[in-house]
């Protein structure tokens, strides 16, 4: 069963980035291969430099602003990856949504309207935009490069990238910090209310 659910995810994630799962053509695919991996690749720099967590509310810069990469939580895993790997700085893109849309997004802070401090990095925010967007996919056929979200216990958002290896139960590894820094785990499966986003913009 393990050795299929391998194959199974190799399978998919090669016809997802060599355009053979649609008809999107050899240089769509090629491009949206060469974003994933450098989606993954800049996830994955982040492990031994991420160390810590720390949730911590911080001024940051705008655009652009981060907190010390030694630390920071699940959903600055992402930020980074997007802005390293493929310039996009996902900061900058929901605080303007989120200047012009507040009321679409979640009210669970009660605040009379967006920071750009911190709305980027609170994993609801960062689902309604994807959704808003039209990023959310199927929360099934994992492809490395996929962003996945998750409720952990007392339904505490989670949020992770889905990379281009498979744990020993066959399922692709997550790049995530959890409250250890940044990683490289086992996680799909685990936890509830799992969705799925595909981000992959040209570069």
């Amino acid at each position: 069963m393990i050795k299929r659910r391998q194959f199974l995810f190799r399978l998919t994630a090669f016809a997802s980035v060599t355009g053979l799962a649609g008809a999107t053509g050899l240089r769509t695919g090629a491009r949206a291969q060469s974003a994933a991996l450098r989606l993954i690749g800049a996830a994955r720099e982040q492990i031994g430099v991420t160390v810590g967590y720390d949730g911590s509310y911080q001024s940051l810069g705008y655009p652009g602003g981060d907190v010390a990469r030694r630390t920071g939580v699940c959903t600055d895993v992402i930020i980074r990856a997007y802005r390293d790997g493929l310039g996009v700085d996902l900061q900058e893109s929901i605080h303007e949504d989120m200047r012009e849309n507040f009321q679409s997004y979640p009210g669970i802070w009660g605040l009379a309207g967006p920071d750009r401090n911190i709305d980027h990095r609170r994993v609801p925010n960062l689902e309604t935009w994807f959704n808003r967007h039209g990023y959310e996919k199927p929360a099934q056929n994992w492809q490395a490069g996929d962003i996945v979200s998750m409720r952990l216990g007392r339904n505490l958002p989670h949020i992770g990238l889905v990379c281009d290896k498979t744990g020993r139960d066959g399922m692709p590894l997550i790049i995530h910090n959890i409250g250890r820094g940044t990683r490289e785990e086992s996680l799909l499966g685990v936890h509830n209310n799992e969705r799925r986003f595909r981000f992959l913009p040209e570069w």
